[in-house]
């Protein structure tokens, strides 16, 4: 089910209604019969996986909290992960590392065939399956209780707001709002509802006009160059963002509808003014993920400096292949990583320069940060969204190539006009953009829709209708599109 579909539409209202009509003890088996409904919506028979995940984790994270000694804990936290990274590689990368060894076989004249699984991925297996991680590693550490109520766990493990592209809770935020008595609350509800307003308008508004153009390039790379590549990298970056933010946003309002109150995902991150705070800023219940089960317990920064990049690199390129079972992931996790490096590497020659350019014009010093971030950000994207390592190559090597002036708005149009696309598309792609850039430079100042509750109603409701309206006629109603993170 999307929350982008009809059937969410009828779904979402009669789990609210029932919800708040249920006596509070009874209000988790509804949230766990809608959220494996939820769930089963795509694939009745992968609701077992979530079933095999949430028992052993019960099973171990229990056992572990009536045993004292490490050693003996030590055999209940492996089994736990054994599993669910089991469960994951199986899915997801056992034919990525088959392919790859066949590969080497064959370059080798080994003949042997490797085998491969004719297996669709799960939907939300990455999310689902950090969330469980992190709860047992942190009973096994003793930083949360374990949970002794099977259902409410259950709940947790499987919240339909945020099962299937996060945000990544922890157990120590999320599990004890489900013993919370949730009464109706107006003010609640409507914070929930403008937040979700405003997710859907950045997915099937901004992002989803933005994918023609983006699909068009990306899926037939050698068809196109200049402009039109350049043009389609910006507008991926920015699809992204939507499209995740969105999802992160709708989330997290529904879950508010109800009265659970779900983590920020998303801080404006192509405000950023460098590849460190744009990672404090994007996706952060996974970055911080990463950072507190990854690059921690590898040493961190309390290291000697080798290996205190060695620990990032490593960090960024598990993370890159989180995302993905393809080299293209893992060259962008590794491009953040080296960014990152870079930028301590040169921290002390940028501070001079930084401390130089202050005394002459602080906006100018900080408007070329965020310039040099958003472009180092969006030349990652690029092996994120290209289909291969080729693709992504030759983009790199035609951004700057065309066959007239690199900037002619002619020449584009022409390369578009086969597909649909016109300039007006293209125009009202970066109108939809300016859109998302007026919100954000409002945001940084306090919360839009607060500030919005000041202004007269007429203003208020004129600003609902323009989102609505926007929805269900500028929104390309060819076919509904699934959310990018849920391939992962």
């Amino acid at each position: 089910m999307l929350f982008n579909s009809l059937q969410f539409v009828v779904f979402f209202p009669i789990v609210i209604i029932l919800y708040f009509s249920l006596p509070y003890k009874y209000r988790w088996i509804l949230l766990l019969v809608a959220s494996y409904y939820f769930y089963m919506c795509w694939k009745v028979d992968y609701i077992v996986l979530i079933i095999i995940s949430t028992l052993i984790d019960y099973i171990c994270s229990n056992k572990m909290s009536r045993i004292k000694k490490k050693p003996q804990r030590k055999k209940w936290l492996l089994l736990s992960l054994f599993t669910n990274l089991g469960i994951l590689f199986g899915f997801k990368y056992f034919n990525f590392f088959s392919e790859n060894i066949q590969n080497i076989f064959n370059h080798y004249n080994v003949f042997y065939e490797m085998p491969f699984f004719d297996v669709l991925l799960p939907v939300g297996i990455s999310f689902y399956t950090f969330q469980t991680l992190s709860y047992t590693i942190d009973v096994y550490n003793n930083k949360t209780p374990a949970q002794k109520h099977l259902g409410i766990f259950a709940v947790y493990v499987s919240f339909f707001p945020q099962l299937v592209a996060g945000p990544i809770e922890r157990s120590n935020h999320l599990l004890p709002q489900f013993f919370q008595k949730h009464d109706i609350n107006y003010e609640r509800i409507k914070s929930g509802l403008q937040k979700m307003l405003w997710g859907f308008f950045k997915k099937i508004v901004i992002a989803d006009n933005l994918a023609i153009l983006v699909d068009s390039v990306y899926n037939n790379v050698e068809n196109y160059s200049g402009l039109a590549l350049i043009l389609a990298t910006i507008f991926f970056t920015f699809q992204i963002y939507c499209d995740f933010s969105g999802y992160s946003d709708i989330a997290i309002g529904t879950a508010r509808v109800m009265g659970f109150e779900l983590r920020e995902n998303f801080k404006r991150p192509y405000f950023s003014k460098s590849i460190r705070e744009f990672w404090q800023r994007w996706h952060i219940t996974l970055s911080t993920w990463f950072r507190d089960y990854v690059y921690i317990p590898l040493g961190g920064n309390r290291t000697i400096k080798w290996k205190w990049h060695y620990n990032i690199l490593i960090t960024f390129l598990v993370s890159g292949l989180w995302h993905g079972a393809n080299w293209t992931f893992v060259i962008w996790g590794a491009l953040h990583g080296t960014y990152l490096v870079t930028a301590l590497i040169l921290s002390n020659p940028k501070k001079i320069m930084s401390s130089f350019l202050k005394k002459q014009n602080t906006f100018l010093n900080k408007f070329s940060d965020v310039a040099i971030t958003f472009i180092l950000v969006s030349f990652a994207w690029i092996f994120f969204r290209a289909n291969n390592i080729e693709d992504a190559l030759y983009i790199i090597n035609h951004l700057f190539i065309s066959s007239n002036d690199i900037f002619n708005l002619n020449e584009i149009s022409i390369q578009f006009r086969g597909i649909g696309v016109f300039q007006e598309d293209i125009v009202k792609c970066i109108l939809l953009i300016l859109i998302l850039i007026i919100y954000s430079l409002f945001e940084r100042s306090g919360n839009v829709w607060n500030k919005l509750e000041n202004q007269p109603k007429w203003l208020r409701w004129m600003v609902y209708y323009i989102l609505v309206f926007g929805i269900l006629f500028v929104a390309p109603h060819s076919n509904v599109n699934n959310f990018i993170y849920f391939q992962f």
